[in-house]
């Protein structure tokens, strides 16, 4: 593809309450640049309030998912300030992706990289195409992937994420699929079924209790075990006093369908 100043960072399709959102610039690799982080801030902030999206697909041109920040745009602005307030953005991008009352699949059709190996860990879900590869490179170059190593320690095994780290050697998507990195990993041609396919489970369930799930799964991983049951508990009464909720248990009982509105 032949870049332009109009040529957008980030493809925006919706189909039957799925949305994706397919990084676009493929022939670099997808770069997690200021302008891509911007672009997907924005899609992300549209989508949060948009309740006729249920799911979110986050996909990508070229040969690789995403391999990591801008290192180019990086080495042009040599100041801490720049690199902190850069990193800000992109942890604000990764807390956006959590926050979201939608899940959010990832779909890796291939490598994924430092950076774009941590967009991989904060999605809800993931799924990989056998040749995808993953890795957090970044100590090759001398810088130790510290934000990656957020999202890559709350998904796979300390001792397998600091081998990781430490090592910056790749894995591929049947040993990231082994730690847990991925949910599942098939066959490229059967890469989108497989993603349609969880997308359908998911908008078959009701949206709220979708939305409440998503928001108290994340909150209760960083709390104490009587806090988690505690808001556990406080959650699943207010999901039980929705319609939906009531509704799906009466069908339950009268072994009929639910008819959710």
């Amino acid at each position: 593809m032949s870049l332009t100043a109009d040529t957008p960072w980030v493809l925006r399709n919706d189909a039957d309450g799925v949305t994706t959102l397919t990084l676009n610039r493929g022939e670099r690799f997808n770069p997690l640049s200021e302008e891509m982080l911007a672009a997907l801030l924005a899609e992300f902030k549209a989508i949060a309030i948009d309740e006729t999206v249920r799911v979110v697909v986050l996909a990508a041109t070229g040969k690789a998912f995403c391999a990591g920040h801008d290192l180019k745009q990086m080495q042009a602005q040599p100041s801490e300030e720049y690199y902190k307030a850069l990193f800000q953005q992109c942890s604000k991008l990764m807390l956006a992706i959590q926050k979201l009352p939608q899940p959010v699949i990832a779909r890796v059709q291939g490598l994924a990289t430092a950076a774009g190996c941590q967009l991989v860990g904060m999605c809800d879900l993931a799924v990989a195409s056998d040749n995808a590869s993953f890795a957090v490179s970044g100590v090759n170059v001398g810088l130790f992937c510290s934000t990656p190593a957020v999202a890559l320690s709350r998904n796979v095994s300390r001792k397998q994420a600091m081998e990781m780290l430490l090592t910056g050697d790749f894995i591929d998507a049947q040993t990231a699929w082994q730690r847990g990195l991925i949910n599942h990993v098939v066959s490229p041609e059967q890469l989108d079924a497989c993603v349609a396919g969880l997308a359908a489970s998911i908008i078959a369930k009701p949206a709220l209790a979708i939305r409440m799930g998503k928001q108290l799964f994340y909150k209760q991983l960083e709390m104490g075990m009587a806090a988690a049951y505690q808001l556990a508990g406080q959650t699943m009464a207010c999901n039980m006093m929705d319609d939906t909720a009531q509704e799906g248990v009466q069908a339950f009982l009268e072994k009929r369908s639910p008819v959710w509105k």
